[in-house]
């Protein structure tokens, strides 16, 4: 059931030959422009809005979504959609405010941001943090839940399957961010097809299994089968509150996961850092529309799944067992192999599609902060252009045989990919966020501050994960604070995006109170340069922004 036939391989290899040749084709019609390090790294002034938006999503989009989230739809249903659509709303905030920001200061690397606005030390110890982040926890989980993906409908083994994609990225990468940016409109491509093409077979499975047919029918009988699974915002007894506590999702810890990473992230800002401010604004939007698509793709899957598991429809009741247990995680792969030739060889490339996406974007962010903020900053500050690409292109290849060393042994697929990184990440972004949001709008703030909230947000996020093992936490219960977690014995925890948005307000309070004693009177120069006058967008993206929350409006006032 999971082997590629002889039109798998033939969709596959001409997904391959596009992207590499056209991958080629941009190299070498680029080249010739300019050889400098913020064209290897930005593209300085070669993305265009499109390229700019299918690189934002081709980088966001990976196996953590494909078969994580589609796993949590089975597990939790329509709710886990709320990192997307939120991210949709956040990306809008990101263009208005964030990025202008960015180009008005010519900032190029998020640690060369903290440079500028508070000091060295603070830039250094971030830029360090974020390439051990990066290689240690999102380049090997990319790497390795994508090659159990792929693994599972292709047949291939695990480490082929890493060993190749990882050879793939590295040949994207090496190209620069050209390559990258203009090949990730072709990764999308076949992204949205080939996960539009496996939402449709499971909803069509869904129809013919009540003796109906159609994805109308399908989607209709998805939610007349399983209504809880369309709560897009939970009750405190539900049992999945612990990892999507309520209206948190609207007012509270969703905030800042999403404008950490969307606003804050070399990963994801790098994109746009080198265009004008119309282009980057309009390929931001463009993002944002194709966030709200993303749902359709990762998530209804996973609800078709459980209903027909829960029906007992041909053999899923035995294919999403692992180890003699229901695995959610296993939803998408079933899925995928239940496609005919030809269609699942273009899943396939989907998935391939989004983890080398995901890996080159990531792999050039690595390179990016090692080359521009500790390289060229410690060990040759007067390193020629030429030297910093080619420091660049062995960190790219460096990362990426450390990524395939490290993966196997993080027990990654024991803890669940999306939670694995969410969890992780989870620890620094609320002090992160903290520190940039200061940084960016109150000039009081000062780099002693943006320390505390560095260490001191750390500390705190893990005090409150690790208290419920020494404080019973039921007496929070009553304010919506804590919450049995089936998973730990029905132990009292605080939901995690709670404890996140707990932190935050640590952070804050703790950075006002320190830049208050150290600067009240806003005397020291921020560096920055921010006015009124920044933040004024086009007609265009208005009507664009107000079209995405009326959108966004509709699904959870249908959905709540």
């Amino acid at each position: 059931m999971n082997r590629l036939e002889t039109k798998d391989y033939i969709v596959f290899l001409i997904y391959f030959l596009i992207v590499s040749l056209y991958g080629l084709y941009i190299y070498r019609k680029k080249r010739s422009e300019s050889t400098g390090s913020k064209d290897y790294f930005l593209a300085e002034g070669s993305l265009t809005w499109w390229a700019i938006g299918s690189s934002l999503i081709a980088s966001n989009i990976s196996a953590e979504q494909f078969v994580g989230m589609s796993g949590s739809g089975f597990k939790m249903g329509l709710a886990i959609a709320t990192y997307e659509l939120m991210a949709a709303l956040t990306l809008v905030i990101v263009a208005v405010f964030f990025i202008p920001v960015y180009l008005k200061n010519k900032i190029f690397t998020m640690p060369q941001f903290l440079h500028q606005r508070y000091n060295g030390t603070v830039a250094m110890i971030m830029a360090v943090f974020w390439l051990l982040l990066y290689v240690v926890v999102n380049l090997t989980s990319i790497l390795y839940l994508g090659a159990i993906a792929v693994n599972s409908i292709s047949g291939i083994s695990l480490d082929a399957c890493m060993y190749g994609m990882a050879i793939f990225a590295i040949i994207i990468t090496l190209g620069g961010m050209k390559v990258i940016g203009f090949t990730d409109v072709i990764q999308v491509f076949f992204l949205i097809l080939g996960g539009l093409a496996t939402t449709y077979l499971a909803l069509d499975l869904v129809a013919e299994h009540y003796g109906s047919s159609g994805v109308v029918n399908g989607l209709a009988l998805l939610t007349e089968k399983a209504p809880s699974h369309f709560d897009m915002i939970f009750d405190r007894d539900n049992p999945n509150y612990i990892d999507l506590p309520g209206l948190t999702l609207l007012v509270g810890g969703m905030w800042i996961v999403n404008l950490n990473y969307w606003g804050c992230n070399q990963y994801i800002t790098q994109r746009a850092l080198g265009a004008d401010l119309q282009t980057a604004r309009n390929g931001i939007l463009f993002a944002a529309f194709l966030k709200i698509l993303m749902p359709v793709i990762v998530v209804l899957p996973g609800i078709a799944a459980y209903v027909l598991w829960r029906e007992g429809a041909g053999t899923f009741q035995n294919d999403m067992l692992h180890g003699g247990e229901v695995n959610p995680d296993r939803a998408y792969p079933v899925l995928l192999a239940l496609l005919p030739a030809g269609l699942k060889g273009l899943s396939f490339a989907a998935l391939t599609a989004a983890v080398v996406a995901s890996l080159a974007g990531k792999a050039n962010s690595i390179a990016t902060i090692f080359t521009l903020d500790v390289y060229k900053k410690v060990f040759n500050k007067d390193a020629s252009e030429t030297t910093l690409v080619n420091v660049g292109k062995a960190t790219v290849v460096i990362s990426m045989i450390l990524a395939v060393i490290i993966a196997p042994h993080l027990g990654i697929d024991k803890k669940g990919g999306f939670q694995y990184i969410q969890e992780y990440t989870g620890f620094v972004s609320p002090g992160i966020f903290a520190m940039f949001i200061l940084g960016f709008f109150w000039k009081k703030a000062t780099s002693n501050a943006a320390l505390f909230a560095t260490i001191g947000g750390f500390l705190m996020s893990l005090l409150l994960k690790f208290l419920p093992l020494w404080v019973d936490l039921s007496f929070l219960a009553p304010i919506g604070f804590a919450v049995p977690n089936p998973a730990s014995g029905g132990i009292y925890e605080i939901p995690f995006l709670d404890r996140m948005g707990i932190t935050f307000v640590f952070c804050m309070i703790g950075m006002y109170i320190i830049s208050m004693i150290e600067n009240p009177r806003g005397e020291r120069a921020t560096g920055l340069e921010v006015d009124t006058t920044m933040f004024k967008t086009t007609t265009g993206f208005a009507v664009g922004s107000i079209i995405i929350i009326g959108i966004l409006a509709a699904i959870y006032t249908v959905f709540w």
